[in-house]
């Protein structure tokens, strides 16, 4: 038997099946060298942490790589559908599309859309009912009408029958009537009818009739001039309006100051000659800030309310003669009147103290009295107005320098 000698492995002209297993055998003995050395020196838990580490990094990245692949979105789409549909938006429009391309259908998702409100909105409805409200301390006529989201002389002309017109007679505790819409509210009473009514206040009488708080059905109405309503009912008017009464201060001049006798003790009785102004209007009191109502025609409210402390002087806006200086019995307490001349009288009221007499000349910035919250007064502030026979009741704002 022939025998082989163990040299012809290095024979490069042997089999490559022979060449193949012997370079494995080397690596195999390389590697256990490599090893034995890292164990010889210490290395070998350095070296598997670094490995372990490695192959970490590695997995991270097969990961990223597969969730950009199937990821999907809150909204259903997968990433390449988000990154499509972004570029899709930030490039312009093509005018020439066709429908083809527009009804084209979207890739199908597998995720659930869900809307992230659980709420079920319902709208608001109207309200179409009288209702009270109890007057909170702070209060005045034109926060309760912002309350309401209604015009303060729509509070005031639906409360005539518990303010009368003065927005100075709302207090903590009252009971006001809150329409639901803007206008007025109208109490019924025996023998009225409703064309007058409805003239009164401006409107036409269907639109009492047919609105729905109103409960007046056609068909048992009756007459319009004499229609079966009950007396006592409370009806809404939308869009009323009607005109204030002048009781408080009617316009009061040197020449016949007795006009106010109605109004209160304070009024003077005889005629008096004297002083006139110079019609430049200086301010009454020394900060020039509201501390109340504003100057609102629309509410009965002619004046402006001026802020200060208590016993604050109070001076006269230009030369003059006082015709009215004592006690107001409709809501303005301590009241100062000054006729300036020319047609033009100022009004001050709520004061603490009164310090003047009828018939005296004052001049400008001479002291009437101080600041209080006499009558009906909403804290300490001095109500001023300003008055001419040719314009009425003047914005002071407009006036005083």
């Amino acid at each position: 038997m022939e025998q082989k000698n163990p040299s012809h492995l290095a024979d490069p002209n042997l089999p490559a099946g022979n060449a193949t297993e012997k370079s494995t055998q080397t690596n195999s003995i390389e590697k256990q060298d490599f090893w034995e050395r890292i164990r010889r020196l210490g290395l070998e838990p350095a070296v598997m942490r670094g490995l372990t580490l490695a192959a970490t990094v590695a997995m991270m990245a097969l990961v990223v790589w597969v969730m950009s692949r199937y990821y999907v979105s809150i909204e259903g789409q997968r990433a390449a559908e988000v990154k499509a549909v972004a570029a899709t938006q930030s490039a312009p429009s093509d005018a020439e599309m066709t429908l083809a391309q527009v009804a084209e259908p979207a890739v199908e998702s597998d995720a659930i859309r869900r809307d992230v409100n659980l709420d079920t909105v319902l709208p608001m409805r109207a309200r179409t009912e009288i209702i009270n409200y109890t007057v909170q301390a702070g209060d005045n006529l034109f926060s309760v009408a912002q309350r309401f989201n209604l015009q303060p002389e729509t509070i005031l002309w639906s409360n005539r029958y518990i303010l009368g017109d003065d927005p100075h007679f709302i207090y903590p505790g009252q009971q006001l009537l809150i329409s639901p819409v803007d206008g007025t509210l109208h109490r019924w009473s025996a023998g009225e009818g409703l064309n007058g009514v409805a003239e009164f206040y401006k409107v036409s009488p269907d639109e009492i009739v047919n609105y729905p708080g109103n409960h007046l059905a056609v068909s048992t109405l009756g007459d319009y001039a004499s229609p079966n309503i009950t007396p006592g009912t409370m009806l809404v008017v939308p869009g009323g309006k009607g005109e204030f009464t002048d009781w408080r201060t009617p316009r009061i001049t040197r020449e016949d100051p007795a006009t106010a006798l109605n109004v209160g003790p304070g009024a003077c009785t005889e005629s008096y000659d004297g002083v006139v102004g110079t019609l430049n209007f200086r301010w009454p009191v020394e900060g020039h800030t509201l501390s109340g109502y504003d100057y609102a025609p629309s509410a009965n409210h002619l004046g402006i309310d001026l802020g200060g402390e208590m016993g604050d002087p109070i001076k006269t806006v230009d030369n003059g003669v006082v015709v009215y200086a004592g006690w107001n019995d409709w809501g303005y307490g301590n009241m100062v009147v000054v006729d300036h001349g020319f047609g033009w009288q100022s009004l001050y009221g709520h004061l603490a103290t009164v310090e003047v007499v009828c018939g005296q000349e004052v001049y400008a910035g001479d002291v009437l009295g101080s600041m209080g919250d006499t009558g009906e007064a909403d804290g300490v502030h001095l109500h001023f107005e300003l008055r001419s026979d040719e314009y009425g009741r003047v914005n002071p704002w407009d006036f005083l320098q």
